[in-house]
């Protein structure tokens, strides 16, 4: 049997692929992945943040110092891209058709959704088509976790904090093992193929916290949020990214999802303004469904642009294949 190879050939398989299958045991059968002992702590939801962070270790460890200001301006693009599409985006359905939004999707939810991305769904597909650099610019995109953005673009910012231990958490493992590939190349070398390595385990964890049935809770209202979230707030990342940051798209078109943990944003957002309280329960099954919609559609979208563009790894994947084909 050829299952590597089957799993290769779809648009980003080697995430997609364990993405749905664990989606589909964790909304058919939950309990499966939740045994305990090694089975839970590997195949379910709650291992998603340890092969997050041994992927940035071993992103950090191939990082070199004088690639840190491209790293800085790739992410700082990328964030601000998808921030703006969604501000806008928000701010201009809550003036024309009031808090209540459009079509069902409240200006809350478009808020708290389009103006974030899922970090881990990032850092899998940079592994399967982009490069380190491409990779550490998840260091700047952290900002997006959680309701700090939303609530920055609601007004409620003098009541808000930005969580800089949490942000500093993020990136620590990416930091060591930044300093420690810089100190050594051998350590470099040793870990440069453990970026690739987690990239199916990665995917089945988000895929282990995914219930197919948000889809459908959440009505056509879901879908518009995701369509908002997919082509608009991945739309404007991809022309951040093409146009500013002069790459061929292909991490633009990775931040076209919806992150899973902006799921609790709309209660958070509430907690502190009480009159965002009625749209909470709409606008947190509504994210659900974005939340599984764009993690399926993102990886292809990503396929397609490196492509029909070129990114890093398609690109060396063709000239092994030419080389191979004409020695």
């Amino acid at each position: 049997m050829h299952i590597m190879k089957a799993v290769q050939k779809i648009p980003g398989g080697m995430m997609v692929v364990p993405l749905l299958i664990a989606a589909v045991i964790n909304t058919f059968f939950p309990q499966a992945l939740k045994i305990g002992s090694f089975t839970t702590a590997t195949f379910s939801n709650v291992a998603a943040a340890t092969f997050v962070g041994m992927q940035l270790f071993f992103i950090g460890a191939n990082l070199k110092v004088k690639e840190a200001p491209e790293v800085l301006k790739r992410g700082t693009v990328l964030l601000i891209s998808k921030y703006l599409a969604g501000a806008l985006l928000g701010l201009l359905v809550a003036k024309v058709f009031g808090t209540a939004g459009f079509l069902g999707v409240s200006a809350l939810a478009i808020i708290a959704s389009v103006t974030g991305s899922n970090g881990s769904l990032y850092l899998a597909l940079m592994g399967e088509y982009g490069e380190p650099k491409d990779l550490a610019a998840q260091g700047i995109l952290n900002i997006h976790d959680g309701p700090f953005l939303a609530l920055l673009t609601l007004g409620a910012t003098g009541l808000a904090n930005i969580p800089l231990m949490a942000l500093f958490a993020a990136i620590v493992p990416l930091l060591i093992g930044f300093i420690l590939g810089n100190l050594d190349k051998d350590i470099s070398k040793f870990f440069a193929p453990g970026v690739s390595l987690v990239i199916p385990f990665i995917g089945f964890a988000i895929g282990a916290g995914i219930n197919l049935s948000s889809i459908f809770k959440a009505g056509a209202s879901g879908i518009v949020l995701a369509a908002m979230v997919f082509f608009i707030g991945g739309g404007f990342a991809i022309l951040g990214d093409k146009f500013i940051n002069r790459r061929p798209g292909y991490a633009g078109a990775a931040i076209s999802s919806a992150a899973g943990n902006t799921i609790a944003t709309p209660a958070a957002v509430a907690l502190i303004d009480h009159s965002y309280q009625p749209y909470v329960a709409a606008a947190t099954t509504q994210i659900a469904a974005a939340v599984v919609i764009t993690a399926i559609v993102t990886p292809m979208l990503v396929g397609w642009i490196a492509k029909k563009f070129g990114s890093p790894k398609y690109d060396m994947e063709q000239n092994q294949q030419l080389n191979t084909t004409s020695a």
